[in-house]
């Protein structure tokens, strides 16, 4: 069955290739700096507590000498990200495959072609939730460690805490819409294997090229994909505080 549109000839974030090949949107490159960009998206309030941020000398405190290296730290982040991976390679697996109890919103096997594209914006939706609930208490968690180690990371802490509420209602917005991007490829999938089972209905005799319901796997393997790449950029800001973290 045909998986089209593959348009790869645009570089940047996995999300945005995604996107830009599953909708066969034409991407144009950035037309400015991330500076510029930031520059836009900032209000002055945001610049302000920013500004403040970046100024402010954070309480004098000895700093804290920690033997393990952030271990603990490293491995509740790895447990994290590992819990919200599988949380999204469970949801978006056949019925069949899902493990414990079987979920409200989970569709039979084989599913009939009638199948509400709702369903599966709900689903993306709830896992959204999921990350950035996530996501949110790990970074608070991070930046509290932080803040307790040297005075440049605290400062570093207050940065973080300071573009998390300049940038958290734009990202909230952008990536709000992905759910919505994604339903005219699963109209045009499941429109291209309809197309396809009326012409072998046609051609009697003919081995069959298209199971009925094949074109929703690759529906949910291509969300799959993508809920995956939106995890990746969610996850930027965690891996930069560990960072820091494991260098003090």
């Amino acid at each position: 069955m045909s998986q089209e549109p593959r348009r790869t000839g645009f570089s940047g974030p996995a999300l945005v290739r995604l996107l830009a090949r599953l909708t066969d949107a034409d991407v144009p490159p950035p037309v400015m700096s991330l500076s510029g960009q930031l520059s836009q998206w900032l209000g002055w309030p945001d610049a302000i507590a920013l500004s403040a941020a970046l100024k402010a000398g954070p309480p004098a405190a000895p700093a804290v000498a920690h033997a393990s290296g952030a271990t603990a730290e490293a491995q509740e982040c790895a447990r994290v990200r590992a819990r919200l991976a599988g949380a999204i390679a469970e949801d978006t697996a056949p019925g069949g495959r899902r493990r414990g109890p079987p979920r409200p919103s989970a569709l039979p096997d084989p599913v009939d072609a009638q199948v509400d594209y709702a369903v599966h914006r709900q689903r993306y939706l709830t896992l959204q939730q999921a990350m950035e609930t996530a996501i949110g208490s790990l970074r608070a968690s991070l930046r509290a460690v932080l803040s307790a180690r040297t005075p440049a990371m605290a400062k570093l802490a207050m940065v973080d805490a300071a573009m998390e509420r300049a940038l958290g209602a734009r990202e909230q917005s952008l990536l709000g819409a992905v759910p919505n991007l994604l339903e005219p490829h699963f109209q045009r999938l499941r429109q291209a294997e309809a197309a396809a089972l009326a012409d072998q209905a046609q051609a009697a005799g003919q081995a069959a090229a298209a199971r009925p319901g094949a074109w929703l796997g690759v529906f949910r393997k291509d969300m799959q994909s993508v809920l995956l790449a939106e995890l990746e950029i969610r996850w930027q800001p965690v891996e930069g505080l560990l960072a820091a973290l494991q260098d003090s």
